[in-house]
C-alpha cells in the first residue's frame, strides 16, 4: 500500500489519516495448531459473526488499505490456503515460535516496504484504527523499529507486560511468569501484534534467539534485537476488548458476543428496531434499511439484505435471503439462500422459502415450503402447500402466475406452471400446467353413504357391552 497526503474513507465506514508515500505489507500468523478449540477445523477458520476469524481479519486489513498481504500456514493447512485468497500465503515448515512463522514470509513480502505489520490470525477483532495507530507511530519522527501494539487492563492476568516509559518508547516486554512484583502490577499489556521498520524487518527476525525453555524463536525478542542495534522500539494503545484473543471455545464465544453487540448497536444506530436486542443474532455481511422492525430471537445467516420498513417476526432464521420494502416475514419462518421476498409480501409462520422468487404483495401465510420457484404478484399459496420440486436427481421449477390461489394441502409437483389468476382444489396433486383463470381439481369425488355413523357406532358399542373388540 502506497500512502498518500490524504484522508481515505472505506467500504467499512472507517476515516484513515494517511502518511505521505509509505508503502505497508502486512503478514497474518496462522499457521498454529489451535488444540485448546478441540477441534478438527484450524483454530482460525472457526466463525465469528458467519465469518471464518482469518477473513475476518484479512477484510480489515483490506478496509484499511492494504494490499500486500502474506498468511502464514502450516504445510497441512490446504483449507486455511484457500481461505487465505486471494492473498500469498507461506508454509511454516516447522512449528518453531511466532518470529520463525513470520521469518517464513520472507519471500512472498516485496521489497522496498516501509512498514512490516505483524498480525495474529487468532486476534480477530483488531480493528482498522488500530492499525493505523501502529504505522502513526510508526512514522513519528523517531523512527521506531519497533511498534507494539498494546492494550490496558484491570486483569492482567497471563499477558505479558510492557514496559515503557510516558514518553510511548518501548524498553521490553516482560511475560508475566517471569515478572517480578512491580513489573507484574504494570496494566499495559501486549497484544502480540506490530509494526515493524520494513527496510530492516527480516534482518531483525534473523537475529532473533531460541535459548528459552522451548527452544522456539518468540516475535516479542524483536525489542532485544532492536536495542541491541541501537535502535528505539515503541507502543501504541488499543481498545482492551477489540484485542482479544481466541484460543478455546470459552474465548470463541466471548469474542462472538463481543461481535453480536457491536453489529445490534450499529443496526439500532441505523434505525432499525430491536425489541429483544440480546436475542438477535447478525452475520458479518447482514444489510438491513430503516424502519425494520425485528422481534425476539431471529437470526440472520450471511447474506441477507432487508429493504425499508420491514418486519422480521419472532423464531425466524434468515440466509441468503432478500427482503424488498413493506414485507413481513414470521413468525417461525425459514429463509433459505435465494429467497427473494417481493414489496409488501407476507411469509408466514412455519413456512419455508428456498431459491424462490415471491412477486409483490403475494402471500404464504402459514405450514407451507416453496422451493425453486417463482411466485407472482398477488399470489396466495394456502395452508400446507409444498412446491415438490425435486425428482431425486434433478431440481425442477414451480411457475405460479399473477393472482393465482393455491388451495390448502396442494403439492405442485415440478416442473409445473400455474396460469395467472388460476385456482387449485384443496388437496389437489397437480402435475400439469394450469392455464390462467382455470380451476384444476385432482382429488376423489366426494360420496355419502347414508347412516353409516349411527350404524358403526351401535354395532361397536355392542361389541364393548360384551367386552369384545373389533
Amino acid at each position: 500500500m502506497w500512502h498518500t497526503n490524504c484522508y481515505l474513507t472505506t467500504a467499512s465506514g472507517y476515516t484513515l489519516s494517511i502518511m505521505s508515500r509509505r508503502r505497508t505489507a502486512a503478514i497474518v500468523l496462522a499457521a498454529g495448531h489451535g488444540t485448546r478449540m478441540k477441534s478438527s477445523t484450524p483454530k482460525v477458520l472457526h466463525p465469528l459473526g458467519g465469518q471464518p476469524m482469518l477473513k475476518r481479519i484479512l477484510t480489515t486489513l483490506e478496509n484499511a488499505g492494504i494490499g500486500d498481504i502474506c498468511v502464514v500456514i502450516g504445510p497441512d493447512m490446504d483449507n486455511v490456503r484457500e481461505a487465505a485468497g486471494p492473498h500469498a500465503t507461506a508454509i511454516q515448515s516447522e512449528r518453531l515460535g511466532t518470529a520463525h512463522a513470520a521469518l517464513a514470509a520472507r519471500g512472498t513480502v516485496p521489497d522496498g516496504i516501509d512498514d512490516l505489520l505483524i498480525l495474529n490470525a487468532d486476534n480477530p477483532l483488531i480493528p482498522v484504527s488500530a492499525i493505523q495507530a501502529l504505522l502513526e507511530r510508526r512514522a513519528e519522527a523517531d523512527n521506531p523499529a519497533v511498534v507494539v501494539l498494546g492494550f490496558h487492563t484491570d486483569n492482567p492476568s497471563h499477558y505479558g507486560r510492557m514496559i515503557g516509559y510516558n514518553d510511548g518508547v518501548l524498553h521490553r516486554i516482560v511475560e508475566a511468569k517471569d515478572a517480578d512484583p512491580e513489573e507484574f502490577a504494570v496494566t499495559l499489556c501486549s497484544s502480540g501484534m506490530m509494526a515493524l521498520d520494513g527496510a530492516c524487518a527480516f534482518d531483525m527476525l534473523a537475529r532473533i534467539g531460541n535459548d528459552n525453555a522451548a527452544g522456539e524463536y518468540y516475535l516479542p525478542d524483536v525489542i532485544h534485537v532492536a536495542h541491541e542495534m541501537e535502535r528505539t522500539c515503541a507502543y501504541a494503545v488499543g481498545d482492551a476488548a477489540d484485542l482479544h484473543g481466541v484460543n478455546s471455545r470459552i474465548e470463541l464465544a466471548e469474542a462472538e458476543a463481543h461481535v453480536q453487540n457491536r453489529l445490534r448497536h450499529n443496526a439500532m444506530a441505523d434505525g432499525v428496531t430491536l425489541i429483544a436486542p440480546e436475542t438477535v443474532f447478525f452475520s458479518f455481511d447482514t444489510r438491513i434499511g430503516r424502519d425494520v422492525v425485528i422481534e425476539p430471537n431471529v437470526v440472520f445467516g450471511p447474506g441477507v439484505e432487508i429493504a425499508d420498513n420491514v418486519r422480521v417476526r419472532a423464531f425466524s432464521h434468515l440466509e441468503g435471503a432478500t427482503i424488498a420494502a413493506g414485507a413481513t416475514v414470521g413468525p417461525y419462518a425459514r429463509l433459505r439462500p435465494g429467497a427473494n421476498i417481493g414489496e409488501n409480501a407476507h411469509i408466514g409462520n412455519f413456512v419455508e422459502i428456498k431459491n424462490a422468487n415471491i412477486g409483490t404483495g403475494a402471500k404464504a401465510n402459514h405450514l407451507s415450503y416453496v422451493g425453486d420457484s417463482d411466485v407472482g404478484a398477488g399470489a396466495n399459496i394456502g395452508a400446507g402447500t409444498i412446491t415438490c420440486n425435486y425428482d431425486g436427481v434433478f431440481k425442477w421449477r414451480t411457475s405460479i402466475g399473477d393472482g393465482a390461489f393455491i388451495g390448502s394441502n396442494t403439492s405442485l409437483v415440478a416442473p409445473v406452471t400455474v396460469g395467472p389468476g388460476a385456482v387449485t382444489g384443496a388437496g389437489s396433486t397437480i402435475s400439469k400446467d394450469i392455464s390462467a383463470d382455470a380451476l384444476a381439481i385432482t382429488r376423489a369425488p366426494q360420496r355419502e353413504i347414508k347412516d353409516w355413523g349411527r350404524q358403526t357406532r351401535e354395532r361397536k358399542q355392542a361389541l364393548k357391552d360384551r367386552g369384545e373388540k373389533g
